[in-house]
């Protein structure tokens, strides 16, 4: 069989943002369920690891007992043995932990559907920081298991000084005695604090099983390292077939989401054509195609994934894979701006509606209005009331959340002529054709039209006052009082009738001082 690549680093990183993220937020059963989630997900990750390793181990063992290659072999079969000692120390401390954990929580055998499991605590805030914590009362296993996870390193870089040249930078357990632990406030923490002080005991648990994945992955780049200064392991390839894999099946909004699509065991005598999302992917070094997208909206998502291969028998093969994922919505806090939260009436108002379940278990409805669309973006319909409220109500899985909304009338437009100043040079005014009503810092993009308007001219060439009545926008009902205009007139636009999407109303007139 084909050795497996090492799993890459980023991922696991990536999984402790998303693990980070969620520890800022109230801790709820969708919440818990995320850290379940993530849980197996290492723990599946480690089991590989395990079994990339074994196999390492197995082959620098068969090269040990070829004489071709048993004196290259044997040192270098001896630095492997050292690091899988090591691995296997700190993997079953933090193991023992592990049951410790969920001793302080609570542990005990129950009778599910007739099988006995264990079950605990799992949004216990206090059994991780007893049983971390050097506080009153506290067993102070965080500073042991990070001097565990500082020793480990410092000792798996001992090995060879060439292992310590070659992984000293990208080692994948942190140098804790150089690098600091920030907190969400954004400032150092203590290493205890940072990771398990109020921490949930599942999320401690998950925090746990991310320190054993660190382990496994830098265990695996040593004797993957002692491997290759023996030689490559000499593989038959007798069977392909087609792997795509995704960072996470359930994501937060603007979180990354990364599919990995590729041929089994990487060969590239399999020559593999690979399209994600309909665009064909360029292939990494060891025959992957790596596809990167941000997560946006709310709901279920799916991706096409195509692998085309070639087989051992010289025939091609095609594989169509559906990678589906939920996005969801942040819960347990939310922020709502108290003077803005204004529909406007007459217009329609787009709203984005996220859902932590998903559409297929989620309704929407509304009060004083009408809501239209489908998934995350609605529009707004609101009834012709100014000054009630409208009232949306989003129900996820059978959970009802209601948000509150002021109904407004859109804010008149401005009249105006010209630059719409008060005071205007003679000669611009008598130039001017046409009047319009504008409205000024308002988000929507509106118009509207001049219905009618009675006009006065007044001042200077006007021995007393003149009245006209322009239909519509255009001024040329009155260009005889225009051409007598000069500097001292007055032009008094009033009872000014305007139409627009929400209907006909009358604004404010002007009046224009010509100079």
């Amino acid at each position: 069989m084909a050795l497996p690549k090492e799993p890459r680093q980023k991922m696991i990183n990536l999984m402790y943002l998303v693990l980070t993220a969620l520890l800022a937020l109230n801790v709820s059963s969708e919440i818990l369920n995320a850290f379940k989630v993530v849980d197996k997900s290492l723990v599946t990750s480690n089991d590989n690891i395990n079994t990339a390793n074994s196999t390492l181990y197995t082959s620098l063992k068969a090269k040990l007992s070829d004489p071709m290659t048993a004196e290259k072999a044997k040192p270098w079969y001896e630095k492997a043995e050292q690091a899988k000692k090591l691995s296997a120390e700190l993997d079953g401390y933090i193991n023992q932990l592990k049951k410790d954990l969920k001793a302080e929580a609570g542990a005990e055998m129950v009778e599910v559907e007739g099988k006995m499991v264990e079950q605990f605590k799992e949004d216990d805030l206090e059994a991780p920081t007893r049983l971390f914590g050097n506080g009153e009362g506290g067993k102070n296993q965080g500073e042991v298991l990070k001097n565990k996870l500082q020793d480990f390193r410092d000792k798996m870089l001992a090995i060879d000084p060439s292992i310590k040249k070659e992984f000293e930078t990208s080692f994948p357990v942190e140098d804790l005695k150089n690098t600091k632990v920030i907190g969400q406030d954004g400032k150092e923490k203590d290493f205890t604090y940072a990771y398990f002080h109020m921490t949930p005991s599942v999320a401690a648990l998950t925090l746990l099983s991310k320190f054993q994945n660190n382990v496994k992955n830098a265990e695996n780049q040593v004797v993957t390292y002692c491997h290759n200064q023996v030689g490559a392991v000499k593989v038959v390839y007798d069977q392909f077939t087609a792997l795509v894999g995704q960072s996470s099946n359930y994501v937060m909004p603007g979180d990354d989401l990364e599919i990995t699509a590729g041929v089994g065991a990487y060969s590239k005598a399999a020559q593999p054509q690979i399209s994600i999302a309909g665009s064909s992917m360029s292939l990494e070094a060891d025959g992957r195609a790596v596809y990167k997208t941000k997560a946006s909206g709310g709901g279920s998502r799916s991706v096409p994934v195509k692998v085309t291969y070639t087989k051992p028998d010289g025939t091609k093969e095609t594989k169509d894979f559906e990678v589906k994922y939920t996005v969801g919505t942040p819960g347990g806090a939310a922020v709502m701006p108290d003077k803005m939260n204004v529909f406007y009436i007459g217009v329609d108002n787009p709203v984005t509606i996220g859902s932590p379940t998903g559409w297929d278990k989620t309704s929407v409805s509304m009060t004083n209005g009408a809501i239209s669309g489908n998934g995350s973006n609605r529009i707004v319909k609101p009834a012709n009331a100014p000054g009630q409220k409208a009232i949306i109500t989003v129900v996820a899985d059978k959970k009802p959340s209601t948000f509150e909304f002021r109904l407004k009338r859109i804010p008149d437009p401005i009249f105006k002529v010209g630059s719409g100043k008060v005071r205007m040079p003679a000669i611009e005014f008598k130039s001017q054709t046409a009047c319009r009503a504008e409205l000024e810092n308002f988000d929507f993009e509106l118009r509207y039209s001049i219905v009618s308007a009675t006009v006065y001219f007044s001042g200077a060439n006007f021995p007393s006052v003149k009245q006209a009545v322009i239909q519509g926008s255009n001024l040329a009902s009155i260009t005889s009082f225009i051409n007598q205009c000069g500097p001292g007139s007055v032009i008094t636009f009033d009872n000014v009738k305007v139409s627009g999407p929400d209907g006909s109303r009358t604004i404010d007139g002007k009046s224009i001082a010509l100079y």
